[in-house]
Order: C-alpha cells, then sequence, then structure tokens
C-alpha cells in the first residue's frame, strides 16, 4: 500500500474525495496542460527577463490550470451527444456515467470562478480580460459544427498563453510575445488536425466539420505540416524580438527536428502512432521551448 493510501484510509471520506478528484481530472485530461503552461511561463519569465516572484508564478498557474479545465470540460459538456456515438471516446467520463451532466457544469463554472479570481489577484487588466478570455476559450467548442478551421480556433486559444504570462506582471502588450501567441497557435492547430484524422469517418457521418473530413487525411496531414513549419518561423521571429539568444535558438532546432519526426511518424495509411505523434512528442516540444528561454535567461545571460 503506497503512502497515499495509507493516509486515505486514515482520513474517513478522503478516499472518495480522490476518486472525485481523479474523475475531474479524467474529464479535462489534466496532463495535456503541459501544452499550454510552459508557454504562460515564457511570457511570465521574459517580462522580467527573470525569476517573476513566487505569487504571480502561482497566480498564473492556478489560472491557467482553470481556464483550460473551463474550455475542456465546456467542450466535453457540449461534445456529449457526439461522444456517446464515437467508438474512440466511449470510456470518457460523462459518457460512462462517471460524472453527471449536473457535476459536469457546476465544475466548469467553479473553474471559471477560480480563474476569474486568479486574474483579479493579478492585474486590473487581466481581471477586465479575464471574460473574454473565458468567452473565446468556450467558444472553441461549437466550431466544428460550421467550419473547417476549428483547428485554427482552437490553436488561438493557447495561443493567448504567452501574452496572458506577460500580462501577468506587465499590464502592457508585447510584439514579442503575440508572434510567440501565433507560434503557438500554428502549432496547436497543426498537431489538432493530426489528431483529428482518427474521426474523420465519424465526422462525415455525423456533418462535423474539420479538415480531414473537408479535404481528406493526405491533403490535412500536408496542412498540418504547413503549419508546423509556420509555427517554427514565428518563433524564431518571437526569440528575435525577445533578444534571446543561441540558448533559446538551440532548443528551438531541437523543435523543428522533434516536429519533423511527428509527421514521420503517421502517415495518411498509417495513423497507429497518432498518440505518440500527438502527445509525448508535444509535450516535449513545449517544455523544449521555455527550457531554452530559461537556459538564454539565467545560464548564457
Amino acid at each position: 500500500m503506497t503512502a497515499l493510501k495509507r493516509f486515505a484510509a486514515a482520513l474517513p471520506g478522503l478516499d472518495t474525495v480522490l476518486a472525485r478528484a481523479k474523475v475531474y481530472a479524467g474529464l479535462v485530461k489534466i496532463e495535456h496542460s503541459v501544452f499550454a503552461l510552459p508557454f504562460a511561463y515564457v511570457g511570465l519569465f521574459l517580462a522580467k527577463r527573470g525569476w517573476p516572484g513566487l505569487k504571480p508564478f502561482l497566480l498564473l498557474t492556478v489560472a491557467m490550470v482553470a481556464v483550460r479545465s473551463w474550455a475542456m470540460g465546456v467542450n466535453r459538456l457540449l461534445d456529449l451527444r457526439y461522444d456517446r456515438h464515437n467508438p474512440r471516446t466511449q470510456g470518457r467520463e460523462l459518457v460512462r456515467g462517471a460524472l453527471g451532466v449536473t457535476e459536469g457544469w457546476a465544475f466548469v463554472c467553479a473553474c471559471a470562478a477560480v480563474f476569474v479570481a486568479a486574474c483579479w489577484g493579478m492585474n486590473p487588466l487581466c481581471l477586465a480580460l479575464a471574460p473574454f478570455a473565458l468567452i473565446w476559450s468556450g467558444f472553441y467548442s461549437f466550431t466544428k459544427r460550421f467550419t473547417w478551421m476549428c483547428h485554427l480556433v482552437l490553436g488561438s486559444v493557447l495561443g493567448l498563453a504567452p501574452m496572458a504570462g506577460w500580462l501577468a506582471v506587465t499590464p502592457q502588450f508585447s510584439l514579442p510575445m503575440a508572434l510567440f501567441g501565433l507560434g503557438v497557435s500554428c502549432w496547436v492547430a497543426g498537431f489538432d488536425v493530426l489528431y483529428s484524422c482518427q474521426d474523420v469517418d465519424f465526422d462525415r457521418k455525423h456533418g462535423l466539420w474539420s479538415m480531414p473530413a473537408r479535404f481528406g487525411v493526405g491533403n490535412a496531414l500536408s496542412m498540418a505540416g504547413l503549419l508546423h513549419g509556420n509555427a517554427v518561423l514565428l518563433f524564431a521571429l518571437a526569440g528575435w524580438g525577445a533578444a534571446l539568444g543561441w540558448g533559446y535558438f538551440g532548443f528551438l532546432l531541437a523543435t523543428g527536428a522533434l516536429l519533423w519526426v511527428e509527421h514521420r511518424l503517421i502517415s495518411e495509411n498509417d495513423l497507429s502512432r497518432i498518440d505518440m505523434a500527438f502527445f509525448t512528442i508535444n509535450g516535449v516540444v513545449a517544455a523544449s521551448l521555455f527550457v531554452g528561454v530559461l537556459v538564454d535567461l539565467f545560464v548564457l545571460g
């Protein structure tokens, strides 16, 4: 028995709380926070050209996890009628009844409240922008019903992360952070196109829009490659604009290589390694660029 299980056994009811927390974490795929958090930290550390302080770091972390949980939870709730019929999504918490719809909506509303509270703790500009961030991140869930550009909308949601980190401590807009945001938008849109290739037949059958459903898997993979190429270029421009040096650009070269490998792992006729391409490689991509920024700021000066 692990130490956590022994601790839970010693406190009546704690095991139930931990079980519910696991369900909520599964609902919003909490591990996928690795995609947006590093870029939010990029904005935060670059705004201060070093350690921003514990309070801004914690507030930003809470805000990013909360808004991402809100967005993912809303997506799961609005897509429930489709998820019930998609063989790939039969294990999701709402589909198998591990979480009720009412409870799900209560959870996402709580996430929204936590996000607004965290923004309030940052500065008045972040608080003023909080409702727009919630609306835009929730709006993405509707886009697959009417446009194949839904991937770009999702990308733009996560593309807010670098600017959010910057604004958390410097309440004014920055061109380098906007370039980082555009880079993130293209990167996320590209790997979302790859992931949606799994559902091309389901999307066509149920009238849902995506690049693979609209243009075919082969053409969609090419579009994803173009988006990732643009992402690398934008990350380079952002690094140049932020006066970063070879520490960052060395990691950017590694990032470009990883994205190339990602596209070599899958093809129109073989999507069996999509999970490795989607989660493993892209998680490393986000972390690598953040590490590159840290190396440039703290090691190379």
